[in-house]
């Protein structure tokens, strides 16, 4: 990640995220199932009082929604942008203690936690000193959740596009190349990969892993109708899409235009179009230090 000046945030992130009360109108938020999901995954839904860590909360896109439930979660809301953090604190959420840190600096003591969850978020710090902290504030086997939701226009290449707009805006995101690890890169996943090599036969660098592996994954499609004017807005919430400015921006507002304004777009009474996703939703448990531990204590074949 490039070095910062903002507190320790990513540069790219401090920057395209700077324009807080847009990204929290635009950005849309997470369907009651797929929230529903998560939260059984991460062993929480039903449990009045669970204590959960919503880590780089945002604006509370997710927050909003944890707020909400029946069972009055204890949630600690971690962010480290102050923006983000301002339009957070200002909606007031019930049962939400709001906190200024990172994923690699986590202000709770070890092991108090129920759940981990980052909503839009882990790609930008998926690296080994913020899953050492998540594994360290997680109590014994408790679950790292996170939660994106990725429209067709910002999907890795291998997926397909809906339709042949969303296909063209898709095709325009990947001509931006920041050298940051967004969600699209699937880059993200390497940091649950490397964390340990054991093998069945090899199994002394056990003691190093720290989540259970394969990470556990559903996804969940979503549509909705937006104005052409509302799309290029929510899509110029992209990180980095908000940076650009002057002659870059007209030209990509264009292209967004263009595309949404070809033939074969279909549009509602409204004069609306569909904007395709899918929200994605994985999860993985804590190893704890005895359970690494046991790993070890496993006879080796041949012994």
């Amino acid at each position: 990640m490039a070095a910062s000046a903002h507190g320790g945030i990513n540069d790219r992130a401090a920057k395209g995220f700077a324009d807080s009360a847009n990204y929290d109108k635009y950005r849309p938020s997470y369907t009651a199932t797929a929230t529903e999901e998560l939260l059984k995954q991460c062993r929480v839904s039903g449990r009045k009082h669970a204590k959960i860590l919503d880590l780089a909360a945002g604006s509370g896109k997710f927050t909003e929604g944890l707020a909400q439930r029946p069972e009055e979660f204890e949630i600690i809301a971690v962010e480290p942008h102050d923006g983000m953090r301002d339009v957070l604190q200002s909606k007031k959420l019930s049962g939400v203690t709001v906190k200024t840190g990172r994923a690699d600096s986590i202000p709770l003591e070890d092991e108090s936690v129920d759940a981990v969850i980052a909503a839009q978020a882990f790609h930008w710090f998926a690296n080994e000193p913020s899953l050492k902290e998540i594994h360290r504030v997680l109590r014994p086997h408790g679950v790292l959740g996170m939660l994106w939701n990725i429209e067709d226009y910002n999907a890795p290449q291998t997926y397909d596009a809906s339709t042949p707009w969303e296909g063209k805006v898709r095709d325009l995101t990947w001509t931006f190349q920041d050298h940051e690890a967004r969600f699209r890169h699937q880059k993200w996943r390497g940091v649950f990969e490397d964390q340990s090599k054991a093998t069945p036969l090899s199994l002394l660098v056990a003691k190093d892993q720290l989540f259970s592996l394969p990470l556990g994954e559903q996804q969940e499609r979503f549509e909705v109708w937006l104005g052409k004017e509302q799309v290029w807005e929510r899509y110029a919430t992209i990180s980095h899409i908000a940076v650009l400015g002057g002659e870059e921006r007209e030209k990509t507002y264009k292209t967004v235009m263009d595309a949404l304004n070809s033939p074969e777009v279909q549009v509602n009474e409204k004069g609306e179009v569909a904007v395709h996703g899918v929200t994605f939703i994985v999860w993985t448990s804590k190893i704890p230090e005895d359970g690494r531990e046991s790993l070890m204590d496993v006879e080796m074949p041949g012994s």
